[in-house]
């Protein structure tokens, strides 16, 4: 745990690195420094969650700690994994990311696979129609839902006394 502690804040320092670069590099300064700063700091935390996978693989297969334990343990090491590729990907972006997911919200385009969320074209059931059509449209479709599961239910409950009375068969024939 102390490890995971200790991964987690060169993941921090990471970010806070890559974050001082990337101002830099808007204000017209040299990075160069911190590129190497970053990318040892990558290698690092890289180096330390594979270590972090070969200790927490050997506590669990000897029986050190739980399968719950390693559960709850295996699911950090995966948080650290993603942050590392989070990282690694910022890091490989160089700081122009933000402007492009800045420029495709305005603009109706869509630019390195961002599309912009607000431009969807409306279905033709809903297009002229007003916010009262809107909720009673809803509205019925909710109750259609409603009506589909309780319809469900009602075939679940039969099916689960199907099964008790199958098994009181045969509990009576053995």
């Amino acid at each position: 745990l102390s490890l995971h502690d200790a991964a987690c804040q060169v993941a921090q320092e990471v970010a806070e690195k890559i974050q001082e670069r990337n101002r830099y590099q808007r204000n017209g300064e040299s990075s160069a420094k911190l590129n190497v700063i970053i990318r040892s700091s990558l290698q690092n935390l890289r180096e330390k969650i594979d270590q972090l996978k070969d200790l927490l693989l050997r506590a669990v297969s000897t029986h050190q700690i739980t399968q719950l334990e390693g559960d709850r343990r295996q699911n950090l090491v995966d948080d650290l994994l993603t942050r590392q590729k989070q990282l690694q990907a910022s890091y490989k972006n160089e700081g122009t990311e933000p402007d492009v997911i800045r420029s495709s919200l305005m603009t109706g385009g869509v630019k390195r696979g961002v599309t912009n969320p607000w431009l969807l074209e409306e279905s033709e059931e809903t297009r002229g129609l007003g916010f009262d059509d809107l909720r009673q449209q809803q509205r019925r479709i909710i109750e259609e839902q409603d009506a589909g599961l309780d319809a469900l239910s009602s075939i679940i409950s039969r099916q689960k006394q199907m099964g008790q009375e199958i098994g009181n068969e045969l509990d009576e024939q053995n």
